[in-house]
């Protein structure tokens, strides 16, 4: 009981560091979607981007942060668990150059294709004079993300193997630094040169994605790592990250196909309808971030040393204990993101461009999306799980079958309720998803500490019911007694119904003896006062 208390705590204290960190990046990241509403609303500018950092990020998702980071943790940490640091950073450089040289490749093939790439995923912009033009040239400007973000994400997988959280998970707060002040800068500037200001957003697209390399290279050097211009095919561990990234690969092309369909129904929804759906997912992954990556951010490196070990009792409790941190913090987070969606959007980006329209169709798309919280959390951590059992064709096997079914919801609740059936279908397919992972993994480790997962399940179920009653009373309250439109008086409105949420949430926790909560909380706020001492 002990063990499982200090694996309890240890995890909780490295997801704390690293929800703390993201808290900073998720924050920027809001501030940058504020900008980019109010300067573009949900325009077809604002769609044309969408689409276009579509296109870069669909092969990112493939080369950077998906199948190549899954793989490449376990391998790597195995290689530093039996073999020590120099092996281990002759495996980094190896993945580091491979990862360059395909991801270069790529970006030059994107940049010759991006009228046919685009063109297939949007083809209704054609109908719209010039928006289908604009949409293939941010495309160009933004291909080479790929390449930085490939990078950056090695980067981070290294430093999180050796088990340094603060740098990695704050680096994604130079991409929105980035965009921010390019944008601030370029918006007004293009403007008065007649330049297209849609543009700046694509440059600081760039300049943020140097940055994310930029901030972790000091650390790395510091930890030992020099890099090397090496080049080869025959090693074992290159040869396992490659070999897990293919069927990786595979799976999230499949998911890729979800996307494609989903980005073709959404263009045929009307202009707005990609503009309403990103900026509610934005808002949606801002507790995947801070309550879902965090937790499985902390958790990878330990199962990967736990699997190379073959020490399978205590992959079940880091799994066990992974899953209740998640359960605790994401319901109620889907919970509140339901009942304040459309408060909290029009506080956030009701300015500008972005009109009273603009906030129904969001909030209504985040409404349909929230629910899908806690499946993306959950998989987060089941699909790294499998990489380090050097099993990669179970999640793939999985996801393939998921797409199918989310195909399916997402064409038949488009028919039904339009754009917001897409985040509807999305978010139940991720729920599935995470069910059958965690299903398998229980099979596989012959167990998940079920009794207390399902009891913290249901404890915070019944948390987080007395919490949205709170906090929709005090909103609706507060609405009543304080009307207006100004952002101090939304801010009011938005803080009172958070605040009582909060404050019910834990009386509620407290009287249903959820420990797990406590743990949490108390490890995020211990993060947040030593955040400076720890960097």
């Amino acid at each position: 009981m002990t063990a499982m208390h200090g694996a309890g705590s240890r995890l909780a204290w490295s997801a704390g560091l690293i929800g703390a960190t993201t808290a900073v990046s998720r924050v920027l990241g809001l501030v940058r979607d504020q900008l980019l509403a109010y300067y573009f609303g949900a325009s077809h500018d604002m769609d044309a981007y969408n689409v276009a950092f579509r296109v870069p990020n669909l092969l990112r998702d493939l080369f950077a942060e998906g199948a190549m980071s899954a793989a490449f943790v376990p391998a790597f940490t195995r290689r530093l668990t039996t073999a020590g640091r120099a092996e281990a950073w002759r495996l980094g450089n190896l993945v580091l150059n491979t990862l360059a040289a395909v991801t270069l490749v790529l970006v030059l093939l994107g940049m010759i294709f991006a009228r046919p790439l685009v063109t297939v995923f949007a083809q209704d912009y054609a109908r719209v004079p010039g928006k289908l033009e604009l949409a293939v040239s941010l495309a160009r400007v933004m291909f080479p993300f790929l390449t930085l973000v490939a990078l950056a994400a090695a980067c981070m997988g290294m430093l999180n193997s050796l088990r340094r959280f603060f740098v990695p998970a704050l680096s994604p707060t130079l991409f929105n630094v980035g965009t921010i002040l390019t944008v601030v800068v370029l918006v007004p500037m293009f403007s008065a040169h007649g330049i297209r200001p849609i543009y700046a957003v694509g440059i600081g697209t760039l300049i943020g994605g140097i940055g994310q390399v930029v901030v972790q290279w000091p650390l790395l050097r510091r930890e030992g790592f020099r890099y090397r211009p090496v080049l080869d095919f025959s090693d074992a561990g290159l040869r396992e990250v490659l070999f897990l990234m293919g069927p990786g690969m595979i799976g999230l092309a499949a998911v890729q196909i979800n996307v494609f369909v989903n980005l073709l129904l959404a263009t045929s929804q009307g202009p707005g309808a990609i503009s309403w759906l990103s900026y509610a997912f934005r808002l949606v992954y801002l507790p995947i971030g801070l309550f879902g990556l965090s937790v499985a951010t902390a958790a990878v490196p330990t199962l990967s040393a736990q699997a190379a070990r073959e020490d399978v009792a205590s992959m079940r409790t880091t799994l066990s204990t992974g899953l209740r941190m998640m359960l605790i913090l994401n319901v109620p987070a889907t919970v509140g993101l339901i009942v304040l969606a459309e408060p909290i959007v029009a506080l956030l980006f009701e300015r500008g461009s972005f009109t009273p329209a603009d906030t129904a169709a969001t909030a209504a798309a985040l409404v349909f999306y929230a629910p899908g919280l806690i499946g993306y959390s959950a998989v987060k951590l089941a699909v790294p799980s499998f990489y380090a059992l050097q099993d990669s064709r179970t999640p793939v096997a999985v996801s393939a079958s998921t797409v199918a079914v989310n195909l399916a919801l997402n064409v038949g609740l488009a028919g039904v309720l339009g754009y917001r059936g897409l985040a509807l279908g999305t978010g139940l397919s991720a729920i599935l998803n995470a069910t059958v992972l965690l299903w398998l993994l229980r099979r596989r480790l012959g167990g998940l500490d079920g009794r207390r997962v399902a009891t913290a399940l249901v404890k915070v179920l019944a948390a987080s019911a007395v919490m949205g009653v709170a906090t929709w009373a005090i909103a609706y309250w507060l609405e009543a007694a304080i009307p207006g439109t100004s952002a101090g008086v939304r801010l009011v409105r938005v803080a009172g119904g958070i605040g009582a949420g909060i404050a019910s949430l834990a009386l509620a926790a407290r009287a249903l003896r959820i420990a797990e909560f406590g743990q949490a909380v108390r490890a995020v706020a211990s993060r947040l006062g030593g955040l400076r001492r720890t960097a």
